[in-house]
């Protein structure tokens, strides 16, 4: 189905959410339409901070708002969905497209298995209607559909269009770059080559397939392939029980943006040991490229602000092995916010080894 005429068939003028490659088409009618203009389309910190947002949007306008995410944002949602927009509490009516990554029986990345099994129930669970749109839907169908919605919508609920793999299109691909020099994965090159065998927590999407296939030895690395946003918390949690050793988190500007509290904690428990980098690319690259508010803010200042003790903004490879150096033997936690460009190799590969596998691998070599 063509992701414009989806949107003309809901007729909303106003947008927020986060990308997902699955709704990779309608991500690129909206940036082709609207681009980042915030009265129509707003890609947000999470999918929490989108119904938020939207909620807002009905308050003052009266109109009926649009929520799109990944089905892994459902965790994200929850709370707004039952304390705020729910008909027992506020009735805040929200249309959300949602893709259906791990649906049962489409083959998909292990992070995507179990969110894909219950993506319908918790909406029935948070009493959202939702209807399925998969390739052999038609346009007739989803037109009778809304209107039923149109009912529900009207007297507070919310109701969701899951989306299939493969099912929407659109003719524009829009594509986006920055004027950064560095790539990402040869930043991971860096980053392993100064860290060597100390434990690295990487995040998820592409950061953490480059890592798994730029090492030979993989037990070093903990590969958070799902749970966006929360690797810096995953290694302050390792930092604080392993303390006689350097502990690094390899971060993207999407996911820290996605939980950004997390850096507050971080600086207030200050671990010493602690190594956080932000490769920034500014855009949400695994899943289409779609950018991200981290080239329009000053990460460094955020960080410092947070409590870091050591803090470091790079834009260039010597720059990067400098504080690379620095962060190795200094003491005291340390941030690096290492500007990137847009882009991998059209090759890269995913890893080889389960999540279990690299989880136990990992404390094994944590133990050691």
């Amino acid at each position: 189905m063509n992701a414009k005429r989806l949107a003309e068939i809901i007729n909303a003028d106003f947008y927020a959410g986060v990308p997902d490659s699955q709704l990779r088409a309608l991500c690129d009618y909206l940036m082709d339409k609207f681009g980042t203009d915030p009265k129509h389309h707003i890609i947000a910190a999470n999918e929490g901070n989108a119904c938020a947002i939207a909620a807002g949007y009905h308050l003052s306008t009266g109109k009926i708002p649009v929520v799109y995410m990944q089905n892994s944002g459902e965790g994200n949602i929850i709370n707004p969905c039952a304390s705020l927009l729910n008909p027992e509490v506020y009735a805040i009516p929200v249309i959300f497209i949602i893709g259906w990554r791990g649906e049962p029986g489409v083959h998909d990345e292990p992070q995507h298995i179990y969110q894909g099994k219950i993506t319908l129930r918790l909406l029935d669970d948070m009493n959202i209607k939702n209807y399925i749109i998969g390739q052999d839907t038609s346009e007739h169908e989803v037109i009778d559909v809304m209107k039923k919605f149109r009912e529900y919508l009207s007297c507070g609920e919310s109701v969701a269009f899951v989306i299939r793999k493969g099912t929407l299109t659109y003719d524009v691909k829009m594509n986006y770059s920055n004027d950064y020099v560095m790539t990402r994965e040869e930043i991971i090159r860096h980053i392993i080559a100064v860290s060597k065998d100390d434990p690295v927590i990487s995040t998820t999407g592409k950061a953490s397939r480059e890592l798994f296939e730029l090492r030979e030895s993989h037990e070093h690395d903990f590969l958070t392939v799902g749970s966006m946003g929360h690797a810096s918390s995953i290694t302050l949690g390792v930092s604080l029980n392993k303390p006689d050793r350097k502990i690094w988190c390899i971060d993207g500007d999407g996911a820290a943006i996605m939980h950004m509290g997390a850096l507050t904690v971080n600086g207030s428990v200050k671990p010493a040991n602690m190594i956080h980098i932000i490769i920034n690319n500014s855009s949400h690259e695994s899943v289409g490229g779609l950018p991200t508010c981290a080239g329009r803010i000053n990460l460094a200042d955020i960080a410092r602000a947070c409590g870091y003790v050591h803090v470091f903004s790079v834009s260039d490879y010597d720059e990067l092995d400098n504080v690379l150096n620095i962060a190795k033997k200094a003491d005291g936690l340390t941030f690096i916010e290492a500007k990137s460009r847009i882009g991998a190799r059209k090759d890269l590969g995913r890893p080889t080894t389960s999540a279990i596998e690299n989880k136990e691998a990992f404390m094994k070599y944590l133990e050691g």
